[in-house]
């Protein structure tokens, strides 16, 4: 099964009773295996889950810790790009030029890297002159 088909398949467990919109993520770790994630929803909005967040949470607790490649599906009129969080997400655990494809239940798709979502992404470099543990 393909990426796509995988988020395909999982966004139908998205819990989106607020909302509406369901969305799904699969993405493909470094060592080969697949790990899924949907959105879930909370009535207080900012606490929901995104479904690469989920994905990447998966990811982690399985042992994976680089993104080799990833999908996210949504029924939209067009392919949605994840959030600026889910960027940021993704640019922590994304290995080399990482392809995001992005998806409609209807088909159409638009492949763009990590970097190209999120130029100029934060990473540990910045932290080089941190002082550690010091209050």
């Amino acid at each position: 099964m393909s990426l796509i088909e995988e988020a395909a398949a999982v966004r139908h467990n998205a819990h989106a009773p607020y909302s509406g919109f369901k969305v799904g993520a699969a993405l493909r770790s470094v060592e080969g295996r697949v790990h899924l994630g949907c959105n879930v929803e909370n009535v207080a909005y900012p606490e929901g889950t995104c479904a690469e967040a989920g994905a990447i949470a998966a990811m982690v607790a399985a042992g994976d810790r680089r993104i080799a490649e990833i999908a996210v599906i949504a029924d939209s009129p067009a392919p949605v790009p994840p959030c600026g969080g889910c960027r940021q997400k993704l640019a922590e655990f994304a290995a080399g030029d990482v392809v995001v494809t992005m998806a409609t239940t209807a088909g159409a798709t638009l492949r763009l890297t990590v970097a190209d979502l999120l130029p100029g992404a934060f990473d540990a470099g910045f932290m080089a002159n941190a002082e550690k543990g010091t209050p």
